[in-house]
């Protein structure tokens, strides 16, 4: 049966979106291509029609999936004004909901530990969402250079690893600690 067009974009687009979930749930190599388009409810067939490759897929989906983070990052900032912009993503990053939101959480805390094993092109991914994370933080723009974002860089790294490190624990007190202890100011 032949696609249309559009249905063939969003056929595309159901698959980048489920990818980038299943990505983060799972890990690159924790999901095929059959399980991809099964829960995307397509066909392997449709996947090879749209992607030249699994690798090609990984790099749009995640891009998609730090394109969602950024945008997290600006709506929890712009819903918060009760503090600072440091304050209101700390509040949201740092709480229950996101911590057990890995499938939709952040793609920094799910997938930056594999990225050195993946493609050119995802770590390309990584590279332009943490400077418009660290612009984001910061205030500035994307071109700043990244010697005046220090700040910026240790504020991204101290939330991504503590989330990473209370996902990664068992004790509930140990992980409550952990992400108090990342969310507390100097």
């Amino acid at each position: 049966m032949r696609v249309s067009r559009e249905d063939a974009r969003e056929n595309r687009a159901r698959v980048v979106e489920t990818a980038s979930q299943m990505f983060r749930q799972h890990g690159f190599d924790g999901i095929g291509i059959a399980g991809l388009m099964k829960a995307s409810g397509l066909t392997n067939g449709a996947f090879y029609k749209q992607f030249a490759s699994k690798d090609a897929l990984m790099a749009e989906a995640t891009a998609h999936a730090l394109a969602e983070n950024l945008d997290h990052w600006r709506r929890s900032i712009a819903e918060d004004t009760s503090g600072s912009s440091k304050d209101a993503v700390t509040r949201w990053y740092l709480s229950d909901t996101h911590e057990n939101a890995r499938g939709t959480g952040c793609a920094y805390a799910t997938l930056a530990g594999d990225a050195p094993r993946q493609s050119k092109d995802v770590r390309e991914a990584f590279d332009q969402a943490l400077r418009e994370t660290a612009a984001l933080v910061s205030g500035k723009d994307e071109t700043t250079p990244l010697s005046e974002q220090e700040d910026a860089l240790r504020f991204i790294s101290q939330m991504v690893g503590a989330l990473v490190l209370a996902r990664a624990t068992e004790n509930p007190d140990l992980k409550a600690t952990l992400l108090k202890a990342a969310g507390k100011t100097e």
